[in-house]
């Protein structure tokens, strides 16, 4: 029997909410302060709207459902799923009022797409955007990719149980540090420390190439933050073929890496195990994929002859694989290219590599490397039940920070975590081909939206269906909370609806 949630259940969830609204508007002081600096006082004004309205709808919150009461595990995913709807409404104000987007609903899916750290955008005139609102397409990609709701852990949740459950609500399971507080801390100084050294490497390149140190210092930090949290905004229409260097791709194929690989390896890296790198089965997953995904795309690229040389193959197909592999989204190549110049074999890899996607606990979504590497360890387990004797005991293992045995539940969800992502893609293919887009079309575009990838082979646009629109900002969020907290949400209106 559903139980009808009680008044108890409402205040806590929308004391939590409030708290997560009041921080995402806080984070607008950041653009405030850089516009007035810089001599942009209209953009500047725009996000002041933004934080008033958030800082006004937090405080009612919080006032109207004040609590101490940490929240329970069904609480917890409804304050996450909620927060990350919450933050796309909020994000969209200040972008909607520069009227560099047709409408609030375009405005809403870019910003999805930012805190989802997907990269597909509907933004007209790019190039004329102000540096202040270009800032803050960047600055909630990083927000998004170190997450939402770290913010409310890092600063105020004081309740570790409480604390635990929204992180894990998060599509986030492992602890790095002994508590998910210090955990959670311990992610924003890896974003923090990466992005100074980071910024400073990609404007240096952006120097040596003729760019001004302003230019090439704010190009360096939005490029910088979309790198690592795998989002794929670029300052500027062309994204990464703007620059036209192969040092700037080798090095953001660098940052992108770095971004994909599980926050737990960083911290091992940081500490000198540099060994868990090569032993660590995500990592190894990792490589395999990107080889084998490669050679696929390379086969098709080359059975095409879009790309003669050698080199200009590699460093064409390489770059977009690694970008949808890593869930970035970056692209050297124009969207159109994917269908109309590569094969469709071509195609295929980089969707195959879109779909896989990074390590968990990470910046990256899709179905992840390490559900990837228990299926096949679980694929082994099997075959050997089948050609050892019956009597004999099979016990599989993997190491994963540390040794672990594989366990039916392990394998359990990996594979049902896998078929759902499958089906989300399938959902947003059949969504595109009944508005008249060819299949292979579709399937790129609804896998990049799912994937939270960004790579788009030219369906994404404000001109393309309102449906389709939804569809893609649904399977962002779905894709970026991995669909547990969201089936929670669901279950939560339902018994509210149905329940006794």
């Amino acid at each position: 029997m559903l139980i009808k949630p009680r008044l108890d259940n409402l205040r806590i969830i929308g004391y939590y909410l409030g708290q997560i609204i009041i921080h995402i508007g806080l984070v607008m002081l950041i653009p405030i302060a850089f516009g007035f600096v810089i001599g942009e006082p209209n953009p500047a004004v725009d996000f002041f709207i933004g934080l008033e309205i958030a800082l006004i709808a937090g405080l009612v919150l919080t006032k109207l459902c004040y609590t101490q009461k940490d929240p329970s595990w069904m609480q917890g995913m409804v304050v996450v799923s909620l927060a990350w709807l919450a933050a796309m409404f909020l994000g969209a104000i200040p972008l909607y009022l520069s009227g560099h987007w047709r409408g609030f609903l375009d405005a809403c899916f870019d910003s999805m797409s930012g805190f989802a750290t997907t990269g597909l955008v509907l933004v007209q005139d790019l190039d004329h955007l102000s540096f202040t609102h270009n800032l803050w397409r960047h600055l909630i990609m990083f927000i998004g990719g170190q997450g939402i709701v770290i913010i409310a852990i890092s600063f105020f949740v004081k309740g570790l149980s409480g604390a635990l459950k929204m992180y894990v609500g998060e599509a986030r399971e492992e602890k790095i540090l002994p508590n998910v507080i210090n955990t959670a801390r311990f992610m924003w100084l890896v974003g923090v420390i990466y992005l100074v050294l980071g910024t400073l490497v990609l404007a240096g390149i952006g120097l040596a190439e003729g760019l001004g140190l302003k230019k090439a210092l704010f190009h360096g930090v939005c490029i910088f933050m979309a790198a690592f949290d795998t989002g794929g905004f670029a300052p500027n229409s062309q994204n990464v073929m703007y620059y036209h260097s192969f040092i700037f791709e080798i090095a953001t194929i660098v940052i992108m890496v770095l971004g994909a690989l599980n926050f737990h390896l960083h911290y091992h890296i940081w500490t000198g195990n540099r060994r868990e790198i090569y032993r660590n089965i995500e990592t190894v997953t990792l490589f395999v994929s990107i080889m084998v995904t490669f050679l696929v795309t390379a086969v098709g690229l080359k059975h095409s002859g879009i790309y003669p040389q050698s080199l200009v193959l590699f460093r064409k197909g390489f770059y977009q694989l690694v970008s949808g592999h890593t869930g970035t989204g970056f692209q050297t190549i124009y969207a159109r290219h994917f269908i109309a110049d590569w094969s469709s074999l071509s195609a295929v890899g980089v969707l195959c590599a879109m779909a896989l996607g990074g390590a968990v606990c990470s910046t990256t979504g899709a179905i992840k490397m390490l559900r990837i590497g228990i299926i096949f360890k679980t694929f082994v387990q099997d075959i050997k039940r089948i050609i050892l004797p019956e009597k004999a005991m099979v016990v599989q293992k993997y190491h994963h920070i540390k040794t672990v045995f594989l366990e039916d539940k392990q394998a359990r969800s990996a594979l049902l975590i896998t078929l759902a992502y499958i089906l989300l893609y399938g959902f947003g293919a059949l969504v595109g081909m009944y508005h008249g887009y060819p299949f292979l079309s579709s399937l790129f575009e609804s896998t990049s939206a799912g994937a939270n990838v960004g790579l788009s082979c030219g369906i994404t646009g404000a001109h393309m269906p309102t449906v389709l629109k939804l569809t893609y900002i649904l399977q962002m969020w779905v894709g970026r909370l991995e669909f547990i907290s969201i089936f929670t949400l669901l279950g939560f209106f339902i018994a509210a609806i149905k329940g006794k």
